[in-house]
């Protein structure tokens, strides 16, 4: 096992690296998007395969139209979550700080990536102002575990969190990348500037798992390992929320049934959940509860 101090000094070579790379490739989504841009009429939000009912009858039965009207409610659904996920993030980093050294270069990567996080959080705030609808906001219940998530993320449990939150997005990020051609000119901009930000974010988490992971008691390692499943439960039920479906003039009900049974739908979210499940294998944090909740909701 290598000694606190080496490890403190790979993590601070670690978080130099990033701040050199965000000091580079960094931007400012107020300036760096064009707001006032029309939305192109006959462009999808998201690419229509994306879309959680693409392939069922009911898609076949909607109106080309309903199915970009329909992108447009999923892609609000997403960047909702996203805020949701990103103000989680930042109240963890900035509650973890307070046992940091104010002066190492880790806290200044934290800092620059809690600054990163702030921005997203107003670009998607204005993105789904701009495309004209209303957030999906948590209400009650639902409210109330979100605002408890950031006092569970600690430590490894963090980084584990901060994976299953970014690395589903940034797949399904790069999916809507490669479909520049029916995408919407704001949501490309959007996705690019994102993906570009996100990938340090994505690879200093990895970092801190595999600093940590050797160093944990077996107890805890079997209590991470499948505690992140139940990310997968909570991604298919936002992913599929009624409400998604009713904006758009549907049956609910049915149109939840359909897309949770779609085949098309679960081969998506098992692209998304890919290369994170191939880092979780890899660093023996892929457990048995967890490997059965992630196939029973279709991320496996």
């Amino acid at each position: 096992m290598p000694a606190p101090s080496a490890i403190t000094r790979d993590k601070d070579d670690v978080a130099l690296r990033l701040l050199k790379g965000a000091a580079k490739k960094s931007y400012e989504p107020v300036v760096d998007i064009d707001w006032e841009a029309p939305l192109a009429d006959d462009k999808f939000f998201l690419p229509p395969q994306m879309s959680s009912l693409y392939g069922t009858d009911l898609w076949e039965q909607m109106s080309p139209q309903q199915r970009i009207d329909l992108s447009r409610h999923e892609l609000a659904n997403y960047l909702s979550m996203g805020i949701w996920f990103e103000n989680m993030l930042n109240q963890s980093l900035l509650r973890g700080m307070i046992y940091s050294s104010p002066t190492s270069n880790s806290t200044f990567y934290e800092l620059t990536e809690l600054g990163d996080e702030a921005r997203h959080m107003l670009m998607f705030g204005k993105a789904i102002r701009r495309i004209g609808v209303e957030p999906f906001w948590p209400k009650g219940r639902h409210a109330r575990l979100v605002n408890a998530m950031p006092f569970l993320f600690r430590g490894p449990m963090l980084w584990i969190a901060a994976l299953v939150g970014e690395e589903i997005f940034d797949a399904l990020q790069r999916r809507i990348l490669e479909d520049g051609e029916n995408v919407q000119p704001l949501v490309h901009r959007l996705m690019r500037i994102h993906v570009t930000e996100e990938a340090r974010h994505i690879q200093f988490a990895r970092d801190g798992i595999r600093r940590d992971v050797g160093r944990l008691p077996s107890r805890t390692r079997w209590t991470l390992s499948n505690l992140h499943g139940l990310g997968a439960a909570l991604y298919l039920k936002n992913f599929t929320r009624r409400g998604l479906y009713q904006r758009v003039g549907l049956d609910g009900a049915e149109a939840q049934r359909q897309a949770r049974a779609n085949k098309h739908f679960h081969g998506m979210l098992t692209f998304g959940f890919a290369s994170l499940a191939q880092f979780l294998e890899e660093a023996r944090l892929m457990g048995p509860v967890a490997r059965r909740m992630w196939k029973r909701n279709h991320f496996l």
